[in-house]
C-alpha cells in the first residue's frame, strides 16, 4: 500500500529542525499529548509554521503524523484534511489561510474547529473571510490538488514504483510530481504545440510524449533529460502506448493511421491503415499481441500490430471513441466514447457486452482498477465516476474539477486515483470513499451576475441555468427562484425603489421581475444578440443594454418602449455603466475598446483604448472621475475617462477578468477572475490587498453597502458569501 505519509522518515527529519519543528515532536516523545492536541488547533501556531521558512504547510501537515499507533481526535484528522486540500494555494499564498479554514470547517461543530475558526475570523492579516461553508470539506474523496501547470492538462501517467505522476499539458510541457506531497519535482519542456498523451516504457527509464507539434519525444523522466525526438507523423500526434515486451510503440495521428516503430532507434516499422477518421486512443493487450484502437468514425479496431493485419471492428458507439482500456485479464475492452457512454467488450468475438449510462457529456478517459473489479472514467461533465463494469452499477461520482476531466490513471497497490483536467490541475483521489453527503449553496451552472437591493438585506443572481435566485445574503439562505428566459441569464440591476429586478438574457430579451413574488411584469425585445449586460440611470427611468449584436439600446423599462440605438463598437458589446450624475454611459467591448456616450443624444464622445483583449466588466468611481476596466488580457485599468488618460494598470490575475466593483466608499475595488480568484485592490496605489482563492472560475461580485460584505458567484454555481476584515 501507497502512503500518503511516511512517518518514521518525518519523525527522524523533525529530530533535526528549529524550534517550531521540533516543538510538537518533543511533545508527543514526552507524552503530552493534550498539549500535542492544542497546539494543532492552534490559529497561531498555524500561521507560524506555514510562514516559517524553514516549513510551510507540507510541514505543518506532516506534524499531525508525528504519532504512530496513537489515535488523532477526529477534529485534527479534519484539520489536516482541510490544509492538505488546501495545500496547493497555501502554498503560493499563506494569507489565505483563514479563509480556506473557514470555507472548509464551517459546517463541523467540534469544538477544538469551532475553537479554531474563531481566532482565523480574528485575523489581522487583510482577508476575505467565507461566512457560509463554500469549499469542498474533508472527509470526502478528494485528497489534494496539484497545480501548476498553466494550461489543459491532457494525460497522465503514473511512474513503476507508484510514488511519481507524470503530466502533459496544452503549455507545451511535461511535469513530474511527488503526488504525495504535491511537490512540483521538474518540468520538461521542448515540445512545441501541446502535449496530447504520454507513456512510460517498460524499465520504467524512459517517457515518451506525443504532440501536436507532430512529434514525439523520449525524455529521462528522472533527470528532466530530452534524449531523442521521432518523427515521421505530418499531423498532430493524438495517442501513444508501448508495447509490454521489445522496444516498439504505436502512436495515432489525425491522419487516421497508426504507426509501429522502434522507440529506441526511432526506426518506423509499419503503419496501420483501415480507420476513417482521426484515431484518438490505443491500448494493448496484457500478452503483447494485440493493438486496439478507437476513433472518430465511431469504430474501435483491433490489430496483430506485429503483422499490420485488421483482426476486427467493434461497431456500437453512435459517436468519437476516445479513450479504451483492458482489463487485466485482457478478456474485456471497455471503451468511452463522446456518446457520454461506456461500452464493455470481448473483443475476440467483437460481443458488446454491455454498455455504462451515467455520464452527461463526453467519456474523454478509462482506468481499470488493479484488481480488475472496476471502470473509472473521466469526463467532459467535470466528474470522474466509478464503475462496477460486471454489474453495470455506477458505484460512485468524484466531484472537484471545474472543467472537462481529460485523464485518469490509478495507482497501483493503493486506493488512490489522479485526474487530469481542462481546469489545469491535477487531483488526488481515493476513489474508494463515496461523496459527502452535503451540497454547496448555489445555481447549478455559472454564476454570470449578482446585485444587492438598495436596503441591502437581500442579494439577486443570475445564472446560466436560466434562473435568478434570491438571497439572504447574511444567513446564506436561498429565499426563492425564478425562471422565465430560455437561455443564460447575464445580467442583473435593481431600480432604486427596490421594487423591480430586470434582467438580460442570451435568448435576446430583456425582462422585468417583481423579485419579491417571482412575477415577470414584462419582457423589452429588441436586440438581434445575446444581451450581456445592463445599467439603469440613476433616476430610475431608463435602462440601457448592451449586446453581443455591437448595439447599445436605451429602453424606456416600465412601457417596454426602446428608445434609441447607439452604435459604434466593431464587436460585442459586454459591459455598461452610467456616470453618477447620469449624464453619460460607458461601455466595454470585445473590440478591446471603452466608449464613452451621451445616451440621451447618441453621441459617441471617445475611445478608450489599452486594453490588448475583450474588456468584459467596468465599474465606475462613486465621485464619477474614473472607470475601472477588467479584461481578458488579465489585467485592470483605471482611467480618468474625461481626459482619456490611462491612469495605471493593475496586475496579479493569471487568467481573464470577468466582472468588477468599487466599495462604497471608493477605496477598493473588487474583481472576479476566471484563475479563480477575487481579489481586492487599493485601486489608487495598485496594490492588491487580500485574495480569495475558490474552485472554479469566479465570474461575478457584488459589494453590499457595508463595503465588507462581498457575494460573488463561480462557475460551478456555487455562491460565496464573504466579509472582507482587515483592509483598514
Amino acid at each position: 500500500m501507497v502512503e500518503l505519509a511516511n512517518t518514521a522518515k518525518r519523525k527522524k527529519s523533525y529530530k533535526q529542525k528549529a524550534y517550531l519543528g521540533r516543538y510538537p515532536y518533543n511533545l508527543v516523545n514526552s507524552g503530552n499529548l493534550a498539549k500535542y492536541y492544542s497546539l494543532l488547533s492552534d490559529f497561531k501556531f498555524l500561521t507560524d509554521k506555514i510562514n516559517h521558512p524553514d516549513f510551510g504547510v507540507e510541514a505543518l501537515i506532516d506534524d499531525y503524523d508525528l504519532v504512530e499507533g496513537t489515535e488523532k481526535i477526529k477534529s485534527l484528522q479534519l484539520i489536516q484534511d482541510s490544509l492538505r486540500l488546501s495545500a496547493h494555494i497555501l502554498n503560493q499564498d499563506p494569507t489565505q489561510l483563514p479563509g480556506q479554514l473557514l470555507g472548509r470547517l464551517l459546517s463541523f461543530e467540534e469544538s477544538e474547529i469551532q475553537n479554531l475558526l474563531q481566532q482565523a475570523q480574528h485575523t489581522q492579516t487583510p482577508s476575505l473571510l467565507p461566512q457560509t461553508p463554500n469549499l469542498t470539506p474533508p472527509g470526502g474523496p478528494l485528497i489534494r490538488t496539484l497545480s501548476g501547470h498553466s494550461n489543459n492538462v491532457n494525460a497522465i501517467t503514473i511512474t513503476p514504483d507508484g510514488n511519481y505522476a507524470i503530466s502533459a499539458s496544452s503549455d507545451n510541457s511535461l511535469k513530474v510530481w511527488n503526488w504525495q506531497t504535491g511537490e512540483e519535482v521538474r518540468t520538461f519542456t521542448g515540445h512545441s504545440s501541446s502535449v496530447i498523451d504520454i507513456a512510460i516504457t517498460p524499465d520504467g527509464n524512459y517517457a515518451i510524449s506525443a504532440s501536436f507539434d507532430n512529434t514525439l519525444k523520449m525524455w529521462s523522466w528522472q533527470t528532466g533529460d530530452k534524449v531523442r525526438t521521432l518523427r515521421g507523423h505530418s499531423s498532430d500526434v493524438i495517442a501513444i502506448v508501448l508495447t509490454p515486451y521489445g522496444n516498439c510503440a504505436i502512436s495515432a495521428s489525425h491522419y487516421n493511421t497508426l504507426k509501429v516503430r522502434n522507440w529506441r532507434t526511432g526506426k518506423e516499422l509499419r503503419i496501420l491503415r483501415g480507420h476513417s477518421d482521426w484515431v484518438n486512443a490505443i491500448a494493448i493487450t496484457p500478452d503483447g499481441k494485440y493493438a486496439i484502437s478507437g476513433s472518430r468514425d465511431n469504430t474501435l479496431k483491433v490489430w496483430n500490430w506485429q503483422t499490420g493485419e485488421e483482426m476486427r471492428t467493434l461497431i456500437g458507439h453512435s459517436n468519437s471513441v476516445n479513450a479504451i482500456a483492458l482489463t487485466p485479464d485482457g478478456n474485456y475492452a471497455i471503451s468511452g466514447s463522446r456518446d457520454t457512454t461506456l461500452k464493455v467488450w470481448n473483443w475476440q468475438t467483437q460481443e458488446e457486452v454491455r454498455t455504462l449510462r451515467g455520464h452527461s457529456d463526453s467519456v474523454n478517459a478509462i482506468a481499470i482498477t488493479p484488481d480488475g473489479k472496476y471502470a473509472i472514467s473521466a469526463s467532459g461533465d467535470n466528474t470522474v465516476k466509478v464503475w462496477n463494469w460486471q454489474t453495470q452499477e455506477e458505484v460512485r461520482t468524484l466531484r472537484g474539477h471545474s472543467n472537462s476531466v481529460n485523464a485518469i490513471a490509478v495507482i497501483p497497490d493503493s486506493n488512490y486515483a489522479i485526474s487530469a483536467s481542462h481546469d489545469k490541475t491535477l487531483k488526488v483521489w481515493n476513489w474508494q470513499i463515496g461523496e459527502k453527503v452535503r451540497t454547496l449553496i448555489g445555481h447549478s451552472d455559472w454564476v454570470n451576475a449578482i446585485t444587492l437591493t438598495p436596503d441591502g438585506n437581500y442579494a439577486i443572481s443570475a445564472s446560466w441555468d436560466k434562473t435568478l435566485k434570491v438571497w439572504n445574503w447574511q444567513t446564506g439562505e436561498e429565499v426563492r427562484t425564478f425562471s422565465g428566459h430560455s437561455s443564460s441569464v447575464n445580467a442583473i440591476v435593481i431600480t432604486p425603489d427596490g421594487k423591480y429586478a430586470i434582467s438580460a438574457s442570451s435568448d435576446k430579451t430583456l425582462k422585468v421581475w417583481d423579485w419579491q413574488t417571482g412575477e415577470e411584469v414584462h419582457t423589452l425585445t429588441g436586440h438581434s444578440d445575446s444581451v450581456n449586460a445592463i445599467a439603469l440611470t440613476p433616476d430610475g427611468k431608463y435602462a440601457i443594454s448592451a449586446s453581443f449584436d455591437n448595439t447599445v439600446k436605451v429602453w424606456n423599462w416600465r412601457t417596454g418602449e426602446e428608445v434609441s440605438t447607439l452604435r459604434g463598437h466593431s464587436y460585442s458589446v459586454i459591459a455598461i455603466a452610467i456616470t453618477p450624475d447620469g449624464n453619460y454611459a460607458i461601455s466595454a467591448s470585445g473590440d478591446k475598446t471603452l466608449k464613452v456616450w451621451n445616451w440621451r443624444t447618441g453621441e459617441e464622445l471617445r475611445t478608450l483604448r489599452g486594453h490588448s483583449d475583450w474588456v468584459n466588466a467596468i465599474a465606475i468611481t462613486p465621485d464619477g472621475n474614473y472607470v475601472i476596466s477588467a479584461s481578458d488580457d488579465k489585467t485592470l485599468k483605471v482611467w480618468n475617462w474625461q481626459t482619456w488618460e490611462e491612469v495605471r494598470t493593475l496586475r496579479g490575475h493569471s487568467d481573464w477578468v470577468n466582472a468588477i466593483v468599487i466599495t462604497p466608499d471608493g477605496n477598493c475595488a473588487i474583481s472576479a477572475s476566471s484563475d479563480n480568484t477575487l481579489k481586492v485592490w487599493n485601486w489608487q496605489t495598485g496594490e492588491a490587498i487580500a485574495t480569495f482563492t475558490g474552485e472554479s472560475a469566479i465570474r461575478s461580485c457584488a459589494v453590499a453597502g457595508d463595503g465588507v460584505t462581498i457575494i460573488a458567484g463561480e462557475e460551478s454555481g456555487r455562491m460565496h458569501f464573504l466579509r472582507l476584515v482587515g483592509a483598514g
